[in-house]
């Protein structure tokens, strides 16, 4: 499977989360529950119009996004270097906006569920793809762990997402374990998703200034 396919696959959702919109739309009340507390209580509404046109549009403009980062970042070749992995977080990302599209509609047409479930489930699959992605990326300006340190050495880079990779493996599974505990769930995915990102970049500054101290040892290797 090539890039155009992988996208092929990404504005195919796109198109999905519009025509299920689209089909819903007669049944729909004015104004669409589109909010929910931690505990999976809705607490906020949209208008029908902007609700179903807010993620088949959003996820169209990150799809064009997408395409053109490969075209316009400097370091065009590095994304080049693991492409289909770039590509298929594409799919996932697209392929979420319209999960959660769909999982309002059903919603509101008064399917009863746990939304605030659904979607930790969603994201904690989302955070393992993304600690695959993060173990291939090459040193870029738009995708990765993009730290003044990590952008300016390719064995900081590339320790880093390492590092990165496996805590967000963690995260998501420490995420699915939460969907346990109810309404405390939304915890065990913000505590470790925030523990993560803090880690990483105090991490990719210690490791340059050991790198750039000729402190540390495995940079021999490297």
């Amino acid at each position: 499977m090539n890039t155009r396919q992988r996208f092929a696959i990404a504005a195919g959702f796109v198109l999905v989360a519009a025509l299920v919109g689209i089909l819903a739309a007669p049944s729909l009340p004015d104004r669409l529950v589109t909010h929910w507390n931690a505990a999976g209580v809705p607490n906020d509404t949209m208008s029908k119009p902007v609700a179903l046109a807010f993620a088949p549009v959003l996820a169209a403009l990150l799809l064009a996004l997408f395409a053109a980062i490969p075209r316009i970042d400097p370091r065009r070749e590095n994304i080049q270097s693991f492409r289909p992995y770039y590509d298929w977080l594409v799919v996932i990302i697209t392929g979420f906006i319209a999960l959660v599209h769909v999982g309002v509609i059903a919603f509101n047409l008064g399917y009863e569920f746990d939304f605030t479930l659904l979607i930790l489930a969603a994201v904690a699959f989302l955070f393992y793809y993304i600690g695959i992605l993060l173990t291939h990326a090459e040193r870029n300006w738009f995708v990765g762990v993009r730290t003044p340190w990590t952008l300016s050495s390719d064995v900081v880079w590339t320790r880093t997402h390492v590092l990165a990779g496996r805590l967000f493996k963690l995260t998501a599974v420490i995420s699915l374990v939460g969907l346990l505990f109810g309404e405390y769930a939304i915890y065990f995915l913000l505590v470790p998703a925030l523990v993560t990102s803090a880690i990483t970049v105090v991490y990719s500054y210690y490791l340059y200034e050991q790198v750039e101290r000729g402190t540390d040892p495995s940079t021999d290797s490297l």
